[in-house]
């Protein structure tokens, strides 16, 4: 696989601060030293019936990365995307499995690197700003770092999509911290730490939103730059459709909730049950305290039975919570088990 060289600064002769600093060890952060022989990159490219502009993004990433390999993923198209890609020069692979997420999941199982930039094949996003997101990610030491679409509003998206993007994005926050501000964005720069430790379950078009969870859940560093977003090109179609996915998108944030924070989840449902209860049950409470009879018993029964619902569902909150704290631990374990760069640069 082919190299990029990150060349080590040169020592000075520096008498301030920051030279005494750096004399006794403690560089600060804007003058790291990345201590590299060489970095392997890998331009991971998913792919649906692209062949509209396919080239033009394999072509647009050579030229911004040259030393950099070009993985094309083919996902079931039947336009003739692969032969496109491969003859621009990019390293073609197929996933016959349809669906983003699944794709993703093949790459980042398949390509071994040390830092991995994961990008749309739709020609919306800027490839001249690849070398200098993945200068930040590794002078800041991240492991991710995502480029957020500065006019994905008014740029190249329908209404139905800029309002979606909106709303996912506030209850992104609500949710899991206010750690992105474009969840949804495809153009994102990993190191391997993240890529090697990152599951993958997700099938299709919600990979991004489990990407950003795994990255709260852990509190991996990440960082984010605005970058341009272009229009698709002439004669082709966004394979998103705007209730479908965002439906599934709606359903992954509630599972992926669950998963990571089952005490509230479970705690928003017992709180809702008991409030219904309770609403229920005060009629009947003020005509016991009245007349010393409870009429209705069908109503009765049915704020108990939520009563008892309540606390199952607490209880199996609070238990689920441990558990959630127990994989939590072992996906940190994971996590801090890989080198960030393969072992071979020292920071």
């Amino acid at each position: 696989m082919n190299t990029i060289t990150v060349a080590e600064p040169a020592a000075s002769a520096d008498n301030s601060p920051v030279g005494q600093e750096r004399r006794q060890g403690m560089e600060p952060v804007s003058l790291l030293q990345i201590r590299a022989q060489s970095l392997q990159v890998a331009v991971l490219v998913p792919c649906h019936n692209e062949v509209l502009s396919i080239k033009r993004v394999v072509d647009d990433f050579r030229r911004a990365l040259p030393q950099a390999l070009v993985f094309v993923y083919d996902n079931c198209s039947t336009d003739g995307t692969g032969a496109a890609a491969r003859a621009a020069g990019a390293i073609v692979r197929e996933e016959p499995w349809p669906g983003k997420g699944n794709v993703v999941r093949r790459m980042f199982a398949d390509v071994d690197a040390d830092i991995y930039i994961l990008v749309d094949g739709d020609g919306t996003y800027d490839a001249s700003a690849a070398p200098e997101m993945v200068k930040r990610l590794l002078m800041q030491r991240l492991d991710m770092f995502v480029a957020t679409r500065a006019n994905v509003y008014r740029q190249a998206h329908r209404f139905g999509h800029g309002f979606g993007n909106r709303v996912f994005n506030r209850l992104y926050r609500e949710l899991f911290g206010p750690l992105f501000t474009d969840i949804f964005s495809g153009y994102r720069v990993f190191s391997r730490r993240f890529v090697k430790s990152f599951p993958a379950v997700s099938s299709g078009f919600e990979i991004e939103t489990e990407i950003s969870v795994h990255a709260s859940q852990l509190r991996v560093p990440i960082g984010e730059m605005p970058t341009p977003y272009g229009e698709r090109e002439q004669g082709s179609l966004s394979k998103l459709s705007t209730f479908r996915d965002s439906l599934r998108i709606l359903g992954t944030f509630l599972l992926l909730f669950k998963e990571v924070q089952p005490a509230r989840f479970f705690g928003v449902i017992a709180s809702i049950l008991t409030a219904t209860a309770l609403i229920l049950a005060y009629p009947l409470y003020r005509t016991y305290v009245e007349t010393g009879l409870v009429p209705r018993f069908p109503t009765a029964i049915l704020a108990t039975g939520l009563v008892l619902l309540a606390g199952i569902a607490f209880t199996a909150g609070l238990v689920l919570d441990s558990v959630a704290r127990s994989r939590l631990e072992q996906k940190r374990m994971s996590y801090i088990a890989l080198s960030q760069l393969r072992g071979r640069v020292q920071i």
